[in-house]
């Protein structure tokens, strides 16, 4: 159309109301066209055919799009969400832009993987919110790992993994080959839909669970982890020396005459650090050798990238999957005893109350005098004539290090430091990865020893990052959600704990005393627990916010490289600021961001991992033990029921209401029990109870108990 010669087509008209920007209004839809007075008087004319047609609308003056508006309206509706899927065949849609989960129904997650991404619409079903799965965006995996098993249908595959609710075809053949219950690892060639399920094909088969454990094969698998080098990595890996250049001892400072040694655990092979002391006038010299893992894997290489890609060792009960090839993290970086070993150090003066003097950091060379166990080094604190005789050189400076420990953990403690020390177990395997027993792991005084060396040496480094203004990755925990703290301490009034009202900003103190309240307790590891439970979640950051629990105004991540990429980060940084090198600080902050964000993540994965392996095994091991009693404590009540930790377990399992048949038993909420109606007897939070064991599903991870004949810790009101 040329301006001012005609009225606008419809065509036109709609194609420029439509892809406005803003809806326009008459004015401006004349001037847009170049319109006369005249021809004004046609458009009114075509607007109205339009409106009555539908086909545009008026909101306040100006023209609109119907479908354009209820597209947006449509779309206001909508939210973008992960799929949480939950083996009895529901599932909750998580979002951003939810305050709280919405329910997905059975038949919706009849063709949804757990973690897919979807497009879902909010809705209410009798009375209750739930969202309706408009499309999937993203499916979140091509694999699925589950057990072979023919049916009526045929050959199916159940998956073992977070997608426990569905069900998917094999072929035929494959049933013909495998016997029902053998462990497969599938590709999906076909996702489920409303109206068919899902087809597989088989990728891997890990075995049957008859002839040897799958457990921790099958964790390795569901979460994809690596469990071999690419060969890049592989090849760049045997062009680095075993042996130390002589120009690198002679640029580093020669520590290989003194007394330094390891304390690890008994079947620890990666040496990551080495401590040695001595007494000054004023207190104590301590020195923190530490593996220069930095000097071997540099920045840019395949090696660097697949340790960055894994940024954790993850620690299984029969194997550990390594960040680092074994070459590495066993040997030419491992700080082996009687081996000439690159090292860097953190020496710190402290005086005779554990106020640091002066420090000093830099690359050195060592030579460990001696490989210890915790359990030899407590025996040489204490005293014990064999191991003195066998390490004469170690034991003073071990009682030595045992009189500093002692000073910093008093002044970390005096300053509200948090220590949850929960007890922990460790669960034994054979060689065909059966679980043959669950033992306590003990923490004592000589673990303590090197906590306290590492947290100096990590608080020390992070001190002098931040005071001279350099980048740097620190490891950072935020103060409780008020809302966290206030449910705790809810809690803990249910348990007789007398609750003094607290506002944020908190301090760690106050959480201190509350585990010092409960010491000794028969609640104490539960109050431990649930205080726990309260905290955040510590991260790596480049913005240094301090250190909660530790009450640490600076922290960081420096000791433990061979295992940890936060702290080969950490060793790059401090290099690059003794050397005097400027960074490019923009660089920095947006890597340093990325990184602390990528870690953190990877940080989680490897407790989830580590967590479910332990907590599978334990459930295989608890099989044989079905129809046994065992004492526990209340850990959490629900309308349904309440959970039960075993004392020598240390695992949770389920007693349903239904079980508790000497009564009709309500949810009193508020004080966290099960109360009987006609009896009063109540079943509350901490309560101690014996238990008998009625099922055990590693599958899906589930233990069920019910009260034992002879129980009686429910009190009458």
């Amino acid at each position: 159309m040329e301006d001012g010669k005609r009225v606008p087509s419809e065509k036109e008209l709609l194609k420029y109301i439509c892809n406005a920007k803003k809806p326009p209004s008459f004015t401006e839809i004349a001037k847009h066209f170049g319109l006369t007075k005249k021809e004004k008087k046609a458009l009114k004319k075509e607007l109205k055919k339009l409106l009555k047609a539908g086909k545009v609308a008026v909101r306040k003056g100006r023209y609109i799009c119907p479908s354009k508006e209820e597209k947006k309206k449509e779309e206001k509706k909508r939210i973008v969400g992960t799929v949480i899927a939950y083996p009895a065949g529901f599932g909750f849609l998580q979002s951003e832009e939810l305050e709280k989960d919405l329910y997905i129904p059975p038949i919706e997650m009849q063709y949804l993987l757990h973690g897919d991404k979807v497009l879902a619409e909010p809705k209410v079903y009798k009375g209750r919110p739930e969202a309706k799965i408009i499309r999937v965006l993203k499916r979140a995996t091509k694999y699925v790992l589950g057990r072979v098993e023919i049916t009526k249908k045929g050959c199916t595959l159940i998956p073992i993994d977070s997608n426990q609710h569905l069900r998917f075809l094999l072929p035929q053949k494959v049933c013909k080959e495998l016997r029902p219950g053998t462990v497969v690892d599938c590709e999906i060639t076909r996702y489920p839909t409303k109206s068919s399920p899902g087809r597989v094909k088989v990728k891997e088969v890990l075995g049957h669970p008859d002839e040897r454990s799958l457990i921790v094969d099958i964790v390795i698998r569901k979460y994809k982890l690596p469990t071999d080098y690419p060969e890049e990595v592989k090849k760049e890996v045997e062009q680095i020396p075993d042996e130390i250049p002589k120009e690198e001892i002679e640029r580093r400072r020669d520590l290989r005459e003194q007394i330094c040694f390891t304390i690890d655990p008994e079947r620890a092979r990666d040496f990551d650090d080495a401590v040695a002391i001595e007494r000054t006038d004023k207190g104590y010299r301590l020195w923190v050798h530490i593996a220069d893992v930095s000097h071997y894997v540099k920045p840019g290489t395949k090696l660097d990238e697949e340790a960055f890609r894994r940024s954790f060792t993850f620690y299984l009960p029969d194997r550990a999957l390594h960040m680092l090839p074994e070459k590495l993290s066993a040997r030419v970086c491992s700080l082996r005893p009687d081996e000439d070993k690159l090292a860097f150090t953190v020496e710190m003066h402290f005086d005779r109350e554990g106020n640091l003097l002066d420090y000093d950091i830099y690359e050195s060379v060592i030579r460990s005098k001696a490989r210890l166990t915790y359990d030899q080094a407590l025996r040489l604190i204490i005293g014990d004539p064999g191991l003195e005789k066998k390490y004469p050189h170690v034991v003073e400076p071990l009682r030595a290090m045992a009189e500093l420990a002692r000073i910093l953990n008093k002044k970390r403690w005096d300053r509200g430091s948090i220590d949850f020390d929960l007890p922990e177990v460790e669960v034994i395997v054979d060689e065909y990865g059966e679980p043959t027993a669950v033992v306590p792991y003990e923490r004592h005084f000589a673990h303590k020893l090197i906590e306290e060396f590492m947290i100096a040496a990590n608080e020390t480094v992070a001190m002098h990052m931040q005071n001279i203004g350099y980048p740097c990755l620190y490891r950072v925990h935020e103060e409780p959600d008020p809302k966290k703290v206030q449910q705790l301490l809810e809690l803990l009034q249910g348990l007789g704990y007398q609750v003094k009202k607290v506002k944020p900003p908190y301090h760690p103190k106050f959480f201190q005393q509350i585990l010092e309240y409960f010491e000794g307790k028969p609640e104490e590891m539960l109050v431990r627990y649930l205080t726990l439970r309260s905290m955040k979640r510590a991260f790596y950051s480049p913005v240094n916010i301090g250190h909660f629990g530790l009450a640490s105004d600076h922290y960081l991540h420096f000791t433990s490289p061979i295992r940890r990429y936060p702290d080969l980060i950490v060793h790059r940084l401090t290099k690059m600021a003794l050397k005097g090198e400027i960074p490019d600080y923009k660089y920095w902050e947006e890597y340093l961001t990325y990184a602390g964000e990528y870690c953190s993540s990877q940080e989680r994965l490897a407790d989830e991992v580590e967590e479910e392996a332990v907590e599978r095994l334990k459930i295989r091991m608890l099989k044989s033990y079905i129809g046994d009693t065992f004492e526990g404590i209340i850990t959490g009540v629900h309308p349904y029921g309440f959970f039960v930790e075993l004392k020598d377990f240390i695992i949770d399992g389920l007693v349903p209401i239904e079980t508790l048949r000497d009564d009709e038993y309500i949810f009193d909420e508020p004080n966290h029990q099960l109360v009987g109606v006609k009896t009063g007897k109540r079943y509350r939070l901490g309560d101690p109870v014996k238990v008998k064991l009625v099922r055990a599903d590693e599958e899906r991870m589930e233990v069920d108990f019910v009260l034992a004949e002879e129980e009686r810790a429910g009190e009458s009101s």
